[in-house]
């Protein structure tokens, strides 16, 4: 789901060309490789540790990566080694190139626990058909019977497909700690809802804020639910996330974040992140006077045509919200003959 605001202000007025950089501040560079998807990029950052660099994200692995990388070794960050790998989140276009990184450079990796626990189980599990967890998410969901049959026989995406087999052995960072980087402190701060255990870094020299996925600007981050946890509510981690980041935030933050261009407003973003959940959530509340399957909550959700591109996103999404209603108490569900739930609100 979409939303930005006039308020929020661009110091940069586009991104670095492929295989160079943008110093962002004294110190920091930012970086750009391409996904090869709608959202067709993600940033990096890399932090000048006086006799190393590390690395905040990575990009996927492909050969197109590998090369881009060898240029940027070569290129921006030539002079001295990347000596470690900061991981803001589990997703495969942030974690993809990491063991990479640490198998090239002899770099460390650090993370929180529960994204390198994911990390490293996802790119582990390969499957050659969906689970029957995954098939019986998507009857659940209602998901449109053509993408359901096209699905079904079909082999899955897998992070094995797009990230570099990532090595035992890290560094934990929790909620609290305080981490040393390109000669700065930063606090980490957890965020949840995107994906568990989601860090950002606050510097505390200075108006930086590292955040990954967990702020972005003019696009909300996925929030979806997946068969691992079919029952979850990701969208009360995320709001409760929100306003956490809304407490500390001020407008002259400058967000170095993981898609789109870096920004500053943040107040007004961390409103608006919110907001957008919130106002989706009420359009839903008045969509469920008729019972509908998750897979019919898309007009009220997304401001945006829903594609064959796009349809997992949202249908894991529309769950989200789904389930965020059920566990208030405000919806109840009951299964069709087909497996799917029909959703409608109470009394």
């Amino acid at each position: 789901m979409d939303g930005a605001g006039s308020a929020l202000r661009y110091p940069w007025e586009g991104p670095p060309e492929q295989g160079q950089a943008i110093q962002v501040a004294e110190g920091i560079l930012w970086l750009r490789l391409p996904l090869p998807m709608a959202l067709d990029h993600v940033n990096i950052y890399a932090l000048d540790d006086g006799d190393c660099w590390s690395i905040v994200d990575t990009g996927l692995h492909s050969r197109r990566s590998v090369s881009l990388w060898q240029e940027l070794l070569a290129g921006p960050l030539a002079g001295k080694p990347v000596g470690r790998v900061i991981l803001t989140h589990h997703h495969p276009d942030h974690v993809g190139m990491a063991g990479w990184l640490m198998d090239r450079c002899d770099a460390g990796l650090t993370a929180t626990r529960t994204s390198w626990l994911m990390a490293r189980m996802l790119i582990l599990d390969e499957e050659e058909q969906p689970s029957e967890q995954a098939l019986k998410l998507w009857r659940a969901a209602g998901m449109d019977p053509a993408i359901y049959n096209a699905r079904k026989d079909s082999r899955p995406f897998n992070f094995a497909d797009t990230c570099y087999p990532l090595p035992v052995g890290y560094t934990r960072v929790k909620e609290g700690d305080v981490l040393r980087a390109g000669g700065r402190d930063w606090d980490v701060r957890i965020g949840n809802g995107h994906a568990p255990e989601h860090m950002t870094l606050w510097s505390r020299d200075d108006n930086l804020v590292l955040a990954g996925d967990q702020i972005l600007p003019s696009i909300s981050p996925n929030i979806g639910v997946y068969p691992t946890e079919p029952e979850a509510d990701p969208l009360s981690d995320w709001l409760a996330s929100c306003d956490r980041f809304a407490s500390i935030a001020r407008d002259d933050h400058l967000v170095l974040c993981g898609h789109k261009m870096p920004f500053t407003g943040l107040p007004v973003r961390m409103r608006q992140l919110s907001q957008n959940h919130h106002g989706a959530l009420d359009r839903l509340r008045a969509h469920l006077a008729t019972p509908r399957t998750a897979g019919e909550c898309f007009a009220p959700l997304f401001k945006r045509k829903i594609d064959a591109g796009t349809y997992g996103l949202a249908l894991v999404e529309a769950v989200a919200h789904l389930n965020h209603l059920h566990q208030a108490g405000e919806v109840s569900r009951t299964c069709r003959a087909d497996g799917a739930w029909l959703w409608q609100m109470k009394g």
